[in-house]
């Protein structure tokens, strides 16, 4: 059983897919309920995606054994900043090293496209990510935005 993650176009029926359980999942865990699919196609209606290619980002697939189970997006916001976006991996594949291999390679992207800094915000409730980004060297640093759903923030030099 392996992992292979590529970048790969926002827009295919993988990549929209995996964007579609993303924000079902976080919109579900936020509200305390299951998203619909109403809710589902607005929280995808101009999120800015377009910005997850190159040049001004990356959008990446992991597949494990061929099956497309993760992604990750990454936006560049200033010459020598990038922010990661859209970290997720299916429950089914959960603990088996996707989410490593995610970050690696929207590390490489960020320093292939300049940039020397990585940074994110994310949720309280979304512990399982938050453990994540600290295990690969992500630190938590003072507020750079007020999203609405923006509680901590993290950085990484590379």
């Amino acid at each position: 059983m392996t992992w292979h993650v590529i970048p790969e176009g926002y827009d295919t029926p993988e990549s929209t897919a995996l964007r579609r359980a993303y924000y079902d999942e976080v919109a579900s865990r936020y509200w305390g309920r299951p998203a619909t699919e109403r809710e589902i196609d607005e929280g995808l209606t101009d999120d800015g995606v377009e910005r997850l290619a190159r040049p001004t980002g990356e959008f990446v697939v992991g597949r494990y054994d061929g099956a497309a189970a993760a992604c990750a997006g990454l936006r560049v916001v200033d010459p020598g900043t990038a922010e990661l976006t859209r970290v997720y991996v299916r429950p089914a594949f959960r603990g088996t090293g996707g989410g490593a291999l995610l970050l690696a390679a929207v590390e490489t992207a960020a320093r292939e496209l300049g940039v020397g800094r990585v940074r994110l915000d994310t949720r309280d409730d979304l512990v399982e990510a938050r453990a994540l980004y600290a295990r690969h060297g992500y630190e938590e640093v003072p507020a750079f935005n007020r999203g609405p759903y923006a509680e901590h923030w993290f950085a990484k030099a590379l």
